[in-house]
């Protein structure tokens, strides 16, 4: 075994632990820096793949933003995690059916698994060769040439998320003061301000 094989052993290990201790932590921050290795790992494999700007785009994206946005929201927000567990306590057994089952369909689905004679030269036709472009401008070449309508509905479908989640984690609580921009814009000038006639020595 080469080096290059040990790295991918370690990196392929890296990213299912990091996985699943995402998932199974019961410290969500602990969850958050198990992530960021998962991140870190999978970057790691793209480098052995040879896509290195896939590789540094997720770790400055996902490792530099998205990952430390999730730990300072995490950190910040007043959740209690003790109710949220006790409420997911309740759909353990359904989770458990669906889980068994997705395990029963992977395994028919390796059971019958064959790899197709023409599947490399398949993977390879994907991209250009190296001495004819590279790896950067022939991702650039299929995200924005051939599947940009693909690329702009998975946009779309993520600002679809983004805004169901702050529709569902939008509360509005009495003792905070919020700002109401139509009341300030259709306000009376004439009501806006009061004056009042101070007389000397004393006060309001």
């Amino acid at each position: 075994m080469t080096v290059a094989d040990y790295a991918f052993y370690l990196f392929a290990i890296s990213v299912i632990a990091g996985g699943l201790f995402t998932v199974i932590a019961r410290n969500p921050v602990h969850s958050v820096l198990w992530l960021i290795l998962a991140f870190l790992s999978a970057a790691g494999l793209f480098v052995l793949l040879g896509a290195e700007f896939v590789a540094m785009l997720l770790i400055i994206v996902y490792v530099g933003a998205v990952a430390v946005l999730f730990l300072f929201v995490v950190m910040m927000l007043d959740v209690d995690f003790a109710e949220l567990k006790a409420e997911m306590a309740k759909y353990v057994p359904l989770a458990l059916l669906i889980g068994i089952v997705l395990l029963m369909q992977l395994g028919i689905a390796f059971g019958v698994w064959e790899f197709a004679e023409q599947a490399t030269d398949l993977r390879l036709a994907v991209t250009p060769g190296l001495e004819e472009a590279h790896n950067t401008r022939a991702l650039g070449e299929i995200i924005y040439d051939d599947y940009i309508l693909l690329f702009q509905l998975a946009g779309l479908i993520l600002l679809v998320a983004m805004v169901g989640a702050i529709v569902l984690t939008l509360r509005h609580r009495a003792d905070i003061k919020r700002q109401d921009v139509l009341a300030q814009m259709y306000r009376d000038p004439a009501k806006a301000m009061e004056l009042k006639d101070v007389k000397p020595g004393q006060g309001l």
